[in-house]
């Protein structure tokens, strides 16, 4: 098969419409249609559904994409490890953080990074769901629990302690309570169900000073930490948030301090591939050196 129709096909079948695809490849979408209708009839098979609001794989479709993605994989990994033999640190680099450590902590420094290194092209992805490095989704990830998929290296960049906060807002309305206890008269923000949550037992609040269980009230569930946060800033209520998160603000203050701080490790994973990639060496040097000079 024409490897530049299977890039065409795989360009779609992620975008999931001739437009969109075309976009991403600077081809019209009557050139994109083309090329699909040309590796159908070539295989002899139907690779879409068409419908009035997009394309929809079939399940022929469905086969070929899973290898069409893993050869993309293979080719994005041998063209990163050309760029990676020269003497410049270059190329594309591709990076995957949870949301809300990769949209304060990180892109805090990302503007020193890319002035260091301008012939790295950055691409910043935040998403509570982890990318599969080993599939090339991503080149880095900065993961909040240590990965298990084999073929990944992976190194402990930092510890992030959270505390219990409020805004000087909701202090102001609602008081603030003296003892963990006094919780039970507070408005409580929580991880929802439906959350990736960064540490186990995330929503430890509940049964702080509650022995017996009882509920609280809660009064908004997030599914993210940035969500929190805001939620928390904008005087809603109370809740546990990572302490870089929470310096970002000038309207939080600490509540409860003597409760158990928690921690969260953070770690710099990435492919077995890209071991020798000088790009990732330096974005990892230049994080650990950030790391060093907040502790300072």
């Amino acid at each position: 098969m024409d490897w530049d129709k299977l890039r065409i096909f795989h360009a779609v079948a992620d975008a999931g419409s001739f437009t969109h695809a075309g976009d991403q490849l600077k081809l019209s979408q009557s050139a994109i249609s083309r090329q699909i209708g040309a590796l159908e009839e070539q295989l002899g098979v139907m690779l879409f559904h068409r419908h009035a609001r997009g394309l929809i794989l079939t399940e022929q479709g469905e086969l070929l994409y899973r290898t069409a993605r893993e050869m993309a994989g293979k080719v994005n990994t041998a063209e990163g490890l050309l760029r990676a033999n020269q003497d410049k640190p270059a190329g594309r680099l591709k990076i995957t953080s949870a949301v809300g450590f990769g949209s304060t902590w990180l892109t805090g420094h990302m503007h020193e990074f890319i002035e260091a290194y301008p012939e790295i092209d950055v691409s910043l992805v935040l998403s509570d769901n982890d990318l599969d490095l080993g599939m090339r989704e991503a080149d880095v990830g900065l993961r909040l629990v240590a990965p298990r998929q084999p073929g990944l290296i992976q190194r402990h960049l930092m510890t992030v302690q959270s505390h219990v906060y409020a805004s000087e807002s909701y202090v102001q309305k609602y008081g603030k309570p003296e003892k963990a206890a006094d919780l039970d008269k507070h408005r409580l923000i929580i991880f929802g169900e439906d959350a990736r949550a960064p540490v186990q037992d995330v929503n430890w609040l509940l049964q702080q000073g509650n022995p017996d269980g009882n509920p609280r009230k809660v009064v908004l569930r997030v599914n993210n930490t940035y969500g929190i946060f805001r939620a928390v800033e904008n005087g809603l209520g109370i809740a546990s948030l990572p302490d870089y998160l929470a310096r970002q603000s000038t309207k939080l203050v600490p509540v409860l301090p003597e409760l158990d701080k928690r921690s969260t490790d953070v770690f710099f994973t990435y492919p077995e591939e890209l071991r020798h990639s000088k790009r990732i060496a330096v974005f990892r040097d230049f994080l650990l050196r950030k790391v060093v000079e907040m502790r300072q």
